[in-house]
């Protein structure tokens, strides 16, 4: 009598899958030897069918949405050795929980630097230009006549850019504002390579002295106990009455009740947020009742290129390390 244990068929891993992905993603996903377990929505999955649907799973492919705490971590079960995230930040994973079991973490930290970038510069002309204003002046008959003060905003050339987190994505925004002409770069953080930072004269300068002397302060820092709620009161009151404030970065960087307060009493003349808490913002926010307040549903790395590009990440990501290899996006924990 043959040993089943060791003749019958090998059980397939367990890997459940919070979402819905993009076309490349999925297609890959279909072709993987695995027994996957989805929730087949584009809603946000609820608490309750996360636990249920990770229980016993080896791999974990989750949002930035999914929170994966220690109640999740524990729901899986000792089996579970991977997760991965389709998205560049990671702070809606209990970390320290993750390392402890022993758990490998891929996230898409090197591929949405460029869409990025290109979504933080397009806020920032939208902002600054006041594109939103006129576009509405236009549909609602605003648009009489040309005036030589209407409808006036600020331009980048000759002005002062700081860049709050000079990583990868802060980089590629500093590199694609540059012909613009702006004359000088601030920076905060650690930046990528020296030699970046010598091609653009950056200075490296404290918080307080960049929401000093910036004319445009963009926000791309990671969210960390240190960077939670750093651009507050403080911070705006610091910063010119002319500048604009852009965040690209993570929503509780910003305290939005004291950013609310700084535009409307013009202590900076106006912001653009692709970050939000909570997200969605509510419709009824303060925030969205301003004109100098550009807001979008945080859709920094959205191109279909992009996209579907990050979705086969994290499906390598999720089948290397089942495998025990090497994660193309794999996080040093």
């Amino acid at each position: 009598m043959k040993n089943q244990a060791l003749d019958g068929p090998k059980q397939r891993m367990k890997v459940f899958v919070t979402r819905r992905l993009p076309p490349e993603g999925q297609k890959l996903l279909s072709k993987s030897d695995l027994d996957v377990q989805q929730w087949d929505s584009d809603d946000v999955i609820p608490k309750e069918e996360l636990l249920k649907g990770i229980e016993g799973a080896d791999g974990l492919l989750c949002l930035l949405t999914d929170t994966i705490d220690k109640e999740v971590v524990d729901a899986a079960g000792p089996k579970l050795k991977v997760i991965s995230t389709l998205s560049v930040g990671f702070d809606h994973l209990a970390l320290d929980e993750i390392k402890q079991r022993g758990i490998k973490v891929g996230s898409m930290q090197h591929l949405s630097t460029d869409v990025t970038a290109e979504l933080a510069v397009t806020l920032l002309l939208t902002t600054c230009r006041r594109v939103p204003e006129a576009m509405e002046e236009v549909r609602n008959g605003g648009w009489k006549t040309w005036s030589p003060m209407w409808l006036c905003g600020y331009g980048l050339s000759d002005s002062t850019v700081g860049v709050m987190g000079l990583g990868r994505i802060g980089l590629g925004i500093a590199q694609r504002l540059k012909p613009f002409g702006v004359k000088r770069f601030l920076y905060t953080g650690i930046p990528p390579c020296l030699k970046s930072v010598e091609e653009l004269k950056a200075e490296l300068v404290s918080t307080e002295k960049l929401a000093e002397e910036s004319d445009f302060v963009l926000v791309s820092c990671p969210l960390t106990p240190e960077t939670a709620g750093l651009c507050n009161k403080d911070f705006f009151q610091r910063m010119k009455k002319t500048a604009v404030f852009i965040n690209t970065s993570r929503g509780p960087v910003v305290n939005q009740e004291d950013l609310y307060q700084a535009l409307v009493t013009g202590q900076i003349a106006a912001a653009g947020l692709d970050v939000t808490t909570p997200e969605p913002i509510p419709t009824d926010h303060p925030l969205l009742t301003l004109k100098n307040c550009v807001i979008l549903p945080h859709i920094g790395s959205a191109t279909h290129g992009a996209r579907n590009a990050m979705s086969v990440l994290a499906v390598n990501n999720l089948l290397k390390g089942l495998a025990g290899e090497v994660m193309p996006g794999g996080i040093e924990l």
